[in-house]
């Protein structure tokens, strides 16, 4: 019991002087698996035609939106509002509604 009761008081004593130390380290670096808020963001490709430049737009590797800009004529985007992998056109003019977050994914 009284070797208990040392022990205790030892480390009572060595605690605030711990803390002191590990309150003075920096932070730990980021590890590369880590990813920055710009690889967050959607992953865009950019293909060029004779007849059209398109934008492919895709989240966590899902297409959800492809802007097409003719050479001729007004740009429209082509959009999968619900994830089923059915585009609707739609002109730039009107609103659009596009998924800039997830809530959920399962």
């Amino acid at each position: 019991m009284r070797h208990l009761l040392i022990a205790m008081l030892l480390g009572a004593a060595i605690a605030p002087t711990y803390a002191e130390v590990v309150a003075d380290m920096p932070p730990p670096m980021p590890t590369e698996d880590t990813p920055t808020s710009v690889e967050q963001g959607p992953e865009v490709r950019i293909i060029e035609k004779a007849d059209a430049t398109i934008a492919e737009y895709r989240l966590h590797g899902k297409l959800y939106q492809v802007k097409v800009t003719p050479k001729v004529g007004k740009p429209y985007y082509l959009i999968d509002p619900t994830g089923k992998g059915q585009f609707m056109r739609r002109d730039i003019g009107e609103n659009i509604a596009v998924p800039t977050w997830v809530l959920l994914e399962f």
